[in-house]
Order: C-alpha cells, then structure tokens, then sequence
C-alpha cells in the first residue's frame, strides 16, 4: 500500500510520516519511506536521540540513471531523453518490487532508525532561480509507477507542503492520503484544497488531527471537516525531547518490548494504529492507478513534452499492458 502524508507547513506531517514508518516497521511490515519534502527533515525525524542522520543517496540528480534503468526494453520509448516522469511501464519496462535485489534500490535506500529510507535530494546552487522541486519528485513519480508492490507491504512518502502536490499527477499514485492539520484555520485551509481536488479523481483523504491539546480543538476539527477527520494526536512530549535530540523519559506503564514507540503517549500510539487500519481497510485499486497514470501522461504529452521532444508520447502507452503482480517476472 502507498501512503502519503501531506499537510500545510509546519503541520507535523514529516513527524507523522516518522512516526508511521516507524509503527509499521515494528510490527514486521515491509515498508519504504520516501523523502518527498523539499526541506528532506525525514532522516532526521526517523532517527532516534543520538543517532546521526543517514541519509541515501538522492534520486533527484540520478533521474536520468532511473529512466535508463526502469525503461528496460520497452519498444515503446524510443530514447531515455523522451522519457518523462509521467512515462507509465509497458512490456518490456523494468519492474520493481518493493526493497528487492535490484539496481535502483541497492543505490538509493539507507536505513533511518530501522527504516529503509529514500530520499529525493535537496536543492543545490544549480537549481536555485532555473528548477521547481517537481523536477526532483519525478523520480518518485516514475518509481511508484513502475513498483509492484504487494499486500501488506508499505511505502510511505512525505510529499512538499501545502496543495503543491497537485501541481503534478504524483498525488494519484497513492492508495490512502493523511492530510494532517493542526487544530487552526490555517491548518484546515490546505484540507480544503485537498479535499476538492481529490474528490474530482476518486482519491482517498482522511485527515490525521495533530497538536490537540484540548476538547475544543477537537471539537473545531470535527466542525471544520466532519467525517474526514479519521483520528487525532495529542501533544506529545515524547516527540517534542525527539525533537530536541533527547530520550524521551520512561513510562513505567509501558509494556518492556523492544518497540522504540512502546514509550510514546498510549492515545497517540492507539491513532497510529487506527490509521494503520484504515491503510489496509481498502485492497489495491490497480485498475484506477494506472487509469491515472495514463491520463496524466496524456496531460503532459498535449501540454509541453510532444513540444520538447518532438515526438507525440500518447505512443509510449501500452494499450494491452495492465500492472499487478502478474506483471512481475517469475
């Protein structure tokens, strides 16, 4: 299942993007977090007190590596340079498992606190004034595409803030979106734009409440979005000292496991799991994922790439090819 986390600046989203990770790494799922944050805090965030941050090698500046990579043998993408971030697979496209023996994870993924991590790299002097961030999410965007993940496994990614998100057709590449809020106007407002432009191609949106510290910021979340909001979080000092890079005091209450969350406030880890639940509540849509794949790579062929590359992409789609498992080689 794919997971993103989106929510205004400053929301807690890559914290919660964290915190998740982290909750399904301890339970013994397969999961890959994916650094999709122009500020690339994830690292930092998985990391428990004390550890230094390791973070992979990005995939922003190896974008061109990827398309060579995950173009395989496809007779449909005449060069690596006609290949867009939109590009769906076809026969012959490289196919990904998820965290499997290949090229493209054995370069990019590192582990941050337990968790396999990705990263799609920060802005360098290069970019500044000439390239929007988007530039470096379209490796994610071709990664998702060509990924087969299956039940039970896991790929969590903490996308740019605000509705950025919208501006490319990443945001249909996901089965359950978080759109966390703070308990403000503000926190809400980007929920709005969220809500709207989700509801236009079938995505799901639950809201994740953070920073509650009273029953009248639930009570004004509850108004403000009504049955989107799935669950809340309340204040936490145990991420507040993770924060500030110290171990967070022990609860005598809490059960002796080797989880690294067993010590987290008892409500927030009950939200974690509830969210755990709703991500595996709905199966894979595989038919409605690669519906939008071929859409938005039609999008972007009628609008700028046919122009680029002077060729007309509608023809790198595979009419007779339909992602799933049995897509994978054998």
């Amino acid at each position: 299942m794919r997971i993103a986390f989106v929510g205004k600046g400053g929301s807690g989203k890559t914290t919660l993007s964290a915190l998740f990770s982290r909750h399904l790494a301890a339970a013994g799922a397969p999961v890959l977090a994916i650094d999709g944050d122009i500020n690339q805090h994830l690292a930092e965030a998985l990391s428990p007190a004390g550890d230094t941050p390791v973070t992979p090698p990005p995939l922003g500046p190896r974008l061109h590596d990827i398309k060579a990579y995950l173009r395989g043998t496809n007779p449909r993408i005449t060069s690596t340079e006609s290949m867009i971030k939109t590009t769906p697979p076809g026969r012959g496209s490289r196919l990904l498992s998820l965290l499997g023996d290949d090229e493209l994870h054995t370069r990019h993924v590192s582990r941050a606190g337990g968790v396999p991590l990705m990263a799609t790299g920060e802005f360098d002097d290069s970019d500044l004034g000439v390239a929007c961030y988007h530039s470096k999410l379209g490796a994610v965007e071709l990664y998702l595409g060509h990924l087969i993940d299956g039940p039970g496994e896991y790929v969590v990614v903490d996308m740019t803030a605000g509705a950025d998100a919208f501006a490319s057709g990443l945001f249909t590449r996901f089965d359950l979106t978080f759109l966390v809020a703070e308990p403000t106007r503000k926190g809400v407002s980007v929920y709005r734009q969220y809500r709207d432009h989700a509801r236009e191609f079938g995505i799901r949106v639950a809201v994740v409440g953070n920073k509650v510290t009273c029953e009248e910021d639930l009570l004004f979340l509850k108004e403000q979005v009504g049955d989107d909001l799935l669950t809340h979080l309340v204040h936490s000092n145990w991420v507040r000292a993770a924060e500030q890079g110290r171990t967070a005091p022990v609860n005598p209450a809490a059960p002796n496991t080797s989880d690294p969350l067993s010590t987290l406030e008892p409500h927030n880890r009950h939200a974690l799991t509830v969210m755990h639940e709703a991500v595996d509540s709905h199966p894979r849509d595989w038919d409605r994922l690669h519906r939008h794949a071929v859409e938005f790579h039609l999008r972007n062929a009628r609008s700028w790439a046919d122009a680029r590359t002077g060729e007309n992409l509608a023809a790198q789609v595979d009419p007779e090819y339909l992602p799933g498992p049995a897509t994978l080689p054998c």
